[in-house]
């Protein structure tokens, strides 16, 4: 099934636009206050309501921030809207909060969980919540990292499903095979993921309550092992076909084992259907990657490479084919990616030879469908990774611990950052091009939870695009340029909420 499908893409010349799949990004991360503690601050005032703020969010913890882009089908541009609404998010926080750096939480101790189990604002998830602090644990929830929203161009899912038409029995068939088939690709090389961006060697005190004994000198990644943010190993979800692993996930849900599909942690998740039942006849929307640590090694807690090379892998995934095993190997895959997760950061991992035939493949792929320089160095810098493990995130993580501990080293980089982001000369430098006073309009739209994209007319002018509850004004740059843009934005749209004045800068 799905066969010689590289030859189809060649043949329809689609790698530029599978270049352009949509990603979008949610980045989640800890506030701190200046010891280096969970921060005590209530989520930032100057923030509209979580019930409906399409970028900022939270989630399990109070401290927590969720960083949310809109899909892009430019790497650059997913990377530009990330940095303007971190920086918003940077400017809203109150005292001295800054942004914890790691995915892993900073030390906790009976004070810290009492404060996280004892403060929580938003009713309606109280009862999951609970539900997950009695299953899983406190500390479980306060873990962090990166998850990568894919969807394929659908002009490239209908000029492939013309070449195989006689194979399924619709286009909705068709489509779901295809990310079906990137989801179990994707759990069947899980590892090597983990092994390039594994960013989670060691815990600060308080996260376990006993130490695992595998634990006890660092590793890869604790988030992406059976000690980190996953389902109890009795409760996993098998993605050997399509309709099992929704059956099996919809039984899971019913019985009460999983208390809704949020619940399912698994490596990929699907997404676009409000149930489970729904996938097989409306359809797989987009997968949602859930195995990226936070890396504390660029201000924005993701990597430009790792997002070049996830393009690249991701058409490598869909057209790999499947081992007739499927099964077995898919078995196998959890485990070696437990291996990996577990391993000493600075040795080769046990699957290297493994690594270097993918490599090897997607080398030959990126040949076939004439990838441009971006990626060939992207590929070049990665199996460099691969062959030296030393330069992976968690090994050069190593030379910042101290006393077993990371705390010093995610303080220093939790100062630096916030510096940077709130003493730049522009307020939003990524809209550097437009007059202060519209980058001050745009900060308070953003924070209010409207939703704004910037694009340009016929004669290259710039237009404001503002969207909230459904209403969308477009206005020219000239129109932005108010004393009051919280007043002015009441008059837009009538229905925000009420939102706090802010200071003229």
């Amino acid at each position: 099934m799905l066969d010689n499908l590289l030859a189809v893409i060649r043949e329809e010349n689609l790698s530029e636009q599978l270049y352009h799949s949509l990603v979008g990004l949610e980045i989640e991360e800890q506030r701190i206050d200046k010891q280096g503690r969970l921060s005590r601050q209530p989520h930032p005032s100057k923030l509209g309501s979580r019930t409906f703020h399409p970028y900022i969010q939270t989630d399990f913890t109070e401290t927590q921030l969720e960083i949310i882009t809109d899909p892009n089908p430019n790497i650059g541009g997913t990377l530009d809207q990330l940095d303007t609404l971190q920086t918003v998010a940077y400017r809203s926080l109150e005292g001295p909060d800054r942004i914890w750096p790691l995915s892993m939480p900073p030390v906790m101790d009976h004070d810290d969980l009492q404060f996280v189990a004892d403060h929580f604002e938003r009713p309606a998830m109280r009862p999951y919540r609970e539900y997950l602090v009695k299953k899983y644990g406190l500390q479980h929830g306060c873990l962090t990292g990166v998850h990568l929203n894919y969807s394929l161009p659908d002009p490239v899912i209908h000029r492939l499903y013309s070449h195989y038409t006689s194979e399924f029995s619709s286009l909705v068939a068709f489509k779901n095979a295809l990310y079906f088939r990137i989801a179990q690709n994707f759990v069947r090389h899980q590892w090597l993921l983990t092994y390039l961006f594994g960013a989670s060697p060691i815990a600060e005190k308080g996260f376990f309550d006993l130490k695992p004994e595998a634990l006890h000198n660092p590793v890869r990644s604790i988030r992406n092992s059976r000690y980190g943010f996953v389902n109890l190993p009795q409760e996993q979800v098998t993605y050997t076909s399509l309709p099992a692993h929704l059956t099996q996930l919809q039984r899971l849900i019913d019985d009460g084992t999983y208390f809704s599909a949020h619940e399912f942690y698994g490596p990929v998740r699907l997404k676009g259907q409000a149930n489970e039942r729904d996938f097989l006849t409306g359809g797989i929307q987009y997968l949602e990657l859930r195995d990226f640590d936070n890396t504390p090694f660029t201000g924005n807690g993701v990597s430009r490479h790792a997002l070049y090379f996830i393009k690249m892998f991701m058409i490598y995934l869909l057209t790999e084919q499947l081992p007739d095993n499927l099964a077995d190997e898919l078995t196998i895959a959890r485990a070696k990616n437990q291996e990996v997760a577990l391993e000493n950061p600075l040795t080769p991992t046990k699957f290297q030879d493994e690594g270097e035939r993918i490599f090897a493949d997607l080398r030959e792929m990126a040949d076939q469908i004439g990838a441009h320089t971006e990626h060939w160095g992207v590929i070049d810098d990665l199996e460099e990774v691969l062959m030296h493990p030393e330069l992976t995130p968690a090994a050069k993580m190593l030379t910042h611990i101290e006393d077993d501990s990371l705390m010093a080293f995610g303080q220093s980089v939790a100062r630096r950052w916030y510096q940077e982001r709130t003493t730049t000369k522009d307020l939003l430098p990524q809209l550097r091009r437009l007059d202060p006073q519209s980058q001050r309009f745009i900060l308070s739209a953003l924070q209010a939870g409207v939703r704004f994209y910037q694009v340009r007319d016929e004669d290259g002018a710039d237009l404001l695009m503002f969207t909230f509850d459904g209403v969308t004004q477009v206005l020219g740059e000239r129109e932005t340029k108010v004393d009051n843009p919280v007043e002015h934005l009441r008059r837009l749209f009538p229905d925000l909420p009420p939102l706090p004045e802010q200071p003229a800068e």
